[in-house]
């Protein structure tokens, strides 16, 4: 996996949240700049799998920011169309790799935001 592959796999994956009934409302009302947050996914995801240390930012504070609007059946929703884009961008190897780290993050984001929301 490298930094090409994971800039191919996070931009079809968000093309097709956009165009999603479920995530799409959420990031469409959210993100104004598609390309500026595009770049930082592309960073946050070469930092999580390379260990480039591109990524600057805060996921936790982000998704907290709406908390309302995320559920855990969301989250799944979500995993089950990263899983379905990185099977198709990535080797098996690859796929089931960034697949295990998306679903440990969301737990750890769904986690946060259960306690902070107490």
């Amino acid at each position: 996996m490298d930094d090409g592959q994971l800039a191919l796999l996070v931009d079809r994956f968000y093309a097709k949240v956009r165009q999603d009934a479920e995530l799409g409302p959420i990031f469409n009302e959210t993100i104004t700049d598609w390309d500026r947050h595009l770049k930082l996914l592309h960073d946050f995801w070469s930092s999580v799998m390379l260990t480039s240390g591109r990524y600057k930012g805060n996921p936790m504070a982000a998704h907290l920011r709406h908390r309302e609007q995320l559920s855990p059946a969301l989250f799944a929703h979500w995993l089950v169309l990263w899983e379905e884009i990185a099977r198709e961008v990535l080797s098996p190897g690859d796929a089931a790799a960034i697949h295990a780290t998306a679903s440990r993050i969301a737990r750890s984001l769904q986690l946060g935001i259960q306690y902070i929301a107490a």
